[in-house]
């Protein structure tokens, strides 16, 4: 009997590899969403969990049970070879993810830059088996899989950043200082590559989960309501950074009152500290979950300064 499981579990895993193959290949459109792993979900208990999407004033989706990549694709004629992977904020509770993902994604696809705005796992989904685990899973595997098929979408490997807002922000620095950890057990080619940025933007990010601005309900949504110093530390992504940390973007509103600037002040200056390339716009005004903001004349210059430092990305690697 236990032979017969083996071998439907290894017919059924080479099912699932050979349905994403095809849907990579299938994938040279300009839109299309490609499912992140395809042979089975890791750290992932079968429930009877659904995704939640709820519109009201923006697209919230909620209790992410399989992660995906909606890949924009740019036309030849504007490609610049480099690409952004997207995480949208939401307090790692929801996914904001046309605000802080499919519309960033769209203005990046018209100026050249491939986008692939990620839906990630969210730890407090009840089918997690160690919920803090699954967002920075999802991340590496999405990089690796944009990594693994750069050459037929028309990518650089060596130009593939990660941007995130809020908690994406705190998802995409934590990728950022811990890409190198074994999350998850390799299964298929591309697990075998870097899950290093290329360099990082983050918007008004979560980054600090001890100090005083911490944001209390990422730090409680993502650990957990009493979790251990040792995870507190593992998460202040700002205590990770060395001098192979990706090169960096960062803007903040000054009146944050929900991730306070002191988060993207102490990233940045640790970044400094230890040599890495990094720039930071500070707005006087803005609040939290600014996004875009294309209708204010004022806040929505970071998505041209973040468009002009990633074209300029190979000079700063260079002077470093």
């Amino acid at each position: 009997m236990n032979i017969v499981r083996s071998i439907v579990k290894c017919h059924f895993s080479f099912f699932l590899s050979i349905k994403a193959i095809i849907a990579v290949n299938m994938c040279q459109a300009q839109n299309c969403i490609l499912p992140l792993w395809g042979d089975g979900v890791p750290n992932q208990r079968v429930s009877l969990e659904k995704e939640e999407a709820i519109r009201t004033d923006i697209l919230r989706i909620g209790n992410v049970q399989n992660p995906t990549l909606a890949c924009y694709l740019p036309s030849n004629s504007v490609n610049t070879h480099k690409a952004v992977i997207i995480c949208p904020g939401g307090g790692y509770s929801i996914l904001a993810y046309e605000k802080e993902g499919t519309s960033v994604a769209e203005w990046f696809q018209k100026r050249g830059i491939a986008a692939f705005v990620l839906k990630y796992r969210l730890p407090t989904s009840n089918s997690l088996i160690v919920p803090h685990k699954a967002p920075l899973q999802d991340a590496q595997k999405a990089i690796r899989l944009v990594r693994q098929n750069a050459a037929q979408w028309g990518i650089s490997t060596t130009d593939i950043g990660v941007l995130g807002f809020s908690a994406g922000g705190h998802l995409a620095s934590t990728l950022g200082v811990h890409y190198d950890e074994e999350t998850y057990l390799p299964s298929a080619p591309e697990d075998s590559l870097s899950a290093r940025p290329d360099f990082m933007a983050l918007l008004y990010p979560v980054i600090n989960m001890n100090a005083a601005y911490a944001h209390k309900g990422s730090v409680n949504n993502l650990l957990g309501k009493d979790p251990k110093q040792g995870l507190l530390d593992y998460y202040s992504n700002e205590l990770h950074i060395d001098s192979s940390t990706p090169p960096t973007f960062l803007a903040h509103a000054q009146d944050d009152k929900g991730v306070p600037i002191e988060n993207s002040q102490v990233f940045y200056k640790q970044l400094k500290k230890a040599g890495v390339p990094a720039e930071i716009q500070i707005y006087e005004t803005g609040g939290h979950g600014f996004g875009m903001s294309l209708e204010d004349q004022h806040l929505r210059t970071w998505i041209s300064l973040l468009y002009d430092w990633i074209l300029n990305m190979d000079n700063k690697i260079e002077t470093k």
